[in-house]
């Protein structure tokens, strides 16, 4: 069973990460533990949301170990660079000692979201058809890399 950390100190200057809900490990689907985040502005105001996949498995490699998304009236701010920086500090109290993100290739902004935080694409991936991703329509996913100990 996995021990959830504090996450008080996922905090900058312009946003924290507010803790939603924890998640167990669910082996049977391949799903690891997992943090749930708002995105939050210092006075609070939620600017999107944020999770994080504790560990490595098949499914992390194509669904990758972050996952975000900012509300289209925050977007143009760096908040998913910023909090997938904040996500980082929390992998390394798991002794992890670096981290997968994916997106769509033809998500641009996601794509730039990585390089900001220090991605490198490892490479563009066709998606399993066994793989939940592909029941939802997609074929390939772009693989980043982030090196975090």
């Amino acid at each position: 069973m996995t021990m959830f950390y504090d996450t008080q100190d996922l905090r900058n200057q312009e946003i924290y990460l507010h803790l939603r809900r924890t998640a167990p490990a669910q082996p049977d689907k391949k799903w690891l533990p997992a943090y749930f985040f708002d995105i939050c502005l210092l006075s609070g105001e939620i600017v999107g949301s944020c999770d994080l996949r504790i560990g490595h498995n098949e499914n992390t490699y194509i669904g990758g170990n972050i996952g975000y998304e900012v509300l289209r009236a925050f977007r143009g701010n760096h908040y998913a660079a910023k909090a997938c920086k904040l996500l980082f500090r929390q992998a390394r109290k798991h002794g992890m000692d670096h981290l997968i993100i994916t997106c769509d290739p033809n998500n641009i902004a996601s794509a730039r979201t990585c390089e900001l935080a220090g991605g490198i694409l490892l490479e563009i991936a066709d998606i399993p058809e066994d793989n939940e991703l592909y029941s939802d329509g997609k074929t390939k996913v772009n693989i980043y890399r982030f090196d975090i100990g």
